[in-house]
């Protein structure tokens, strides 16, 4: 790299920390877990679509672009109408209720076995999937464009995240994540344009590679896309993912009123549309200009092709956005999930401060996890890998089931929400396991090579079905929960209020029709560009 470009890193680590460091000031755990529940509708937004690019997007959409097209940007497009859902169904529940965190709500609603197992799930989800997948993806890229050894690059990585992520908790994430996203929009922007113009623009693009590239709806039968697995199964992990998951919610937890909520949902929603053009879209043009590219090279060949100085030092930016944006938001949720759901229960009387230094403490030993892991990070397979990325298929079905019945039917109670979990949990870990171990051993067993072998997708979709007929089973053949326990957390008791609901301010009629205009739009949007991309 050229001084030019270094200097531009340089520039922006200074600026993270100063934000990072300017919101240190945390009076209570409601301030550093929560950010005071006074963000604004741009920075939740904001802080939404950074949360959820990382260096595995970088890598991982464009490396799909390069081998199959357009169609992987299916996931980005769907999440527009699942992330409308999250403000429109499920914000007013969770705002309402006062809770800090999503198995916090999901005791209130079916008891404290829920909490236990989604905390527990989730933190060790959230170690061995979201923070060693993002620091190999990350720690890659950075080896291949920099040449910075890959051990080092992770360890440099996780603690400089780490360090303002301890330091000011929610808030300072949240507003470092409004900067990042910029810093990666632009910069992935910026590469996508240059690499059109180099291809011959769109035209020159779709003469160049297979015609299908730019077909999004693929046949049943496709190993990786199939239509009946991206618009049956895929929305299920979009609600786990976008409605449900700490890491993503805690986000409009702390927005100020139901409102901004709504609105940065919105406005994340129109985001997500740009990832489809700014890195899927780019690995078709890898392809065009680099013949020989192997899918996951297809973004650092780009980068390091086609950027001058100056601009290397903005890309290398934006890639350190998406992976620390994710990082911080995954060792700041991890912390709330651990300090609210099991250190507090375990330890009703902690002062306000202690569970803030707990949270920090909390953080840094995740920091501490996520460097040990490095070794482990670096031996992990492309399959592997794979499996990682396709273990949300296997764990959120029956979360999604638990919460979604949760505030659709009254009738759902603690009984039939854990009998789905527990279904959930040996459906999908089973498949997780055959797939590790499938061997000549049980080739031959019909129905094992069909668990194995079925799209995940439709494994997702089975594992759905299977839970939510547990889970209507059992709580009709035990007993009703009590109306009282109810109040707030259904559709049915909504406007039955409880001790526990924040007093806040009311969404004005002006601010729900801006919104719902505003959603409108969204969602025509999207359509019209699966018409397009058909």
């Amino acid at each position: 790299m050229a001084g030019i470009d270094l200097f531009i890193i340089i520039l922006y680590f200074i600026g993270i920390f100063g934000i990072g460091f300017y919101f240190r000031k945390n009076k209570d755990t409601t301030d550093y877990f929560l950010a005071g529940r006074s963000v604004g509708w741009l920075a939740i937004g904001a802080s939404l679509f950074a949360t959820n690019i990382s260096s595995e997007h970088l890598i991982g959409l464009a490396g799909s672009g390069a081998a199959t097209g357009l169609a992987v940007g299916h996931f980005e497009w769907l999440a527009v109408i699942i992330v409308l859902i999250l403000g429109w169904v499920f914000v007013p529940f969770y705002l309402r209720s006062g809770v800090f965190t999503m198995p916090e709500f999901l005791e209130r609603r079916y008891g404290p076995a829920s909490r236990t197992y989604l905390t527990v799930v989730s933190i060790l989800a959230y170690i061995f999937t979201k923070i060693s997948v993002s620091l190999y993806a990350g720690s890659l890229l950075l080896e291949k464009l920099l040449g910075w050894d890959f051990y080092f690059s992770a360890i440099l990585i996780v603690v400089l995240t780490g360090v303002y992520t301890v330091t000011g908790g929610l808030r300072a994430v949240i507003y470092t994540e409004l900067v990042q996203a910029f810093i990666l929009i632009g910069g992935s922007l910026t590469l996508t344009l240059l690499g059109l113009r180099e291809a011959g623009g769109m035209a020159g693009l779709r003469e160049s590679v297979p015609a299908d590239f730019f077909h999004m709806i693929k046949p049943m039968t496709d190993p990786n896309f199939p239509w009946t697995g991206i618009f049956l199964g895929a929305p299920i992990l979009g609600i786990w993912y976008w409605c449900t998951d700490q890491v993503i919610v805690q986000r409009v937890l702390g927005a100020k009123d139901e409102a901004n909520a709504k609105r940065g949902t919105i406005l994340a929603g129109f985001l997500k549309i740009l990832p489809v053009f700014i890195l899927v879209l780019p690995g078709l043009v890898a392809k065009k200009l680099f013949p020989g590219v192997q899918g996951d090279d297809a973004y650092p060949t780009l980068i390091q092709e086609l950027l001058p100085s100056g601009l290397i030092g903005v890309m290398v930016a934006a890639m350190l956005a998406a992976l620390m944006s994710s990082l911080a938001s995954t060792f700041n949720s991890s912390s709330t999930l651990f300090t609210i759901d099991l250190y507090k229960k375990r330890f009703p009387n902690a002062s306000e401060r202690q569970l803030v230094h707990m949270g920090r403490l909390c953080t840094m030993v995740l920091v501490v996890l996520g460097i040990l892991w490095v070794p482990f990070i670096r031996n992990i397979s492309s399959e592997v890998f794979i499996y990682l990325q396709s273990v949300q298929a296997y764990i959120s079905p029956p979360i999604a089931v638990c919460f979604l019945f949760g505030i659709l039917w009254v009738r759902a109670n603690r009984f039939g929400a854990f009998a789905a979990l527990m279904t959930g949990f040996v459906l999908g870990a089973s498949r997780f396991v055959l797939e590790v171990f499938d061997a000549g051993a049980i080739e031959n067993i019909g129905w094992v090579r069909y668990m194995v072998t079925i799209n995940f997708l439709h494994y997702a979709i089975f594992i759905f079905a299977v839970s939510s007929l547990v889970l209507i089973v059992v709580s009709l053949a035990t007993q009703e929960e009590p109306r009282a326990k109810l109040a707030g957390l259904t559709f049915v008791t909504a406007g039955e209020g409880t001790a526990e609901t924040p007093d806040l301010e009311p969404e004005s009629a002006s601010q729900r029709w801006t919104n719902i205009l505003l959603s409108a739009v969204l969602v025509v949007l999207v359509i019209g560009l699966w018409v397009y991309f058909r």
